[in-house]
């Protein structure tokens, strides 16, 4: 056989182009010899065809700083490429703040007394309203010292009307 045609089936093989396969210029009769893909085999498991390794930048060093960048170095200010939003993500931004207020909320709502405060808030929440934890806090104090002042009026508006009944059926 053709030098040529065992030099394409030995890519085929080896799964390279024909241009990466080398074959022993001290062996050319044996190769020559060759009648069929499986003697071509043979000849590349004897050595005398093989496949021409390409120079390749080693990925040693690429895989410890990965590895390091796992662990978490290699992360201050001097290493950062790109503004916080782009390093963490809207979507992820998001999800830590939402969870972080829903647990105030949470805590909250066991202490509280008030229940019609909690669907309200959690919808809020959920709507974006709040930007961090300190100002949910915030709107919470206030809406609860609303509602007491509310009550308060409530309790004297009653009493008042208590005694303007009992003139009246003087």
């Amino acid at each position: 056989m053709k030098i040529k045609k065992v030099r394409k089936i030995a890519a085929e093989i080896l799964g390279v182009g024909e241009s990466k396969i080398h074959i022993d210029p001290n062996n050319i009769e044996k190769v020559k010899e060759a009648m069929t893909r499986e003697d071509v085999e043979n000849l590349i498991n004897e050595k005398i065809i093989t496949k021409i390794k390409m120079p390749f930048q080693s990925r040693a060093r690429a895989r410890e700083l990965a590895r390091k960048k796992k662990i978490g170095r290699r992360k201050n200010k001097g290493s950062r490429k790109g503004t916080g939003q782009t390093r963490a993500g809207k979507k992820k931004r998001w999800i830590s703040i939402v969870r972080s207020q829903r647990k105030i909320l949470k805590k909250l709502a066991e202490e509280a007394k008030e229940k019609g405060i909690y669907s309200k808030v959690y919808k809020m929440i959920k709507g974006g309203f709040f930007k961090g934890k300190k100002q949910l806090e915030k709107y919470i104090r206030e809406y609860s010292r609303e509602i007491e002042e509310v009550k308060e009026n409530q309790k004297e508006s009653k009493t008042k009307g208590d005694d303007n009944n009992k003139k009246k059926i003087k």
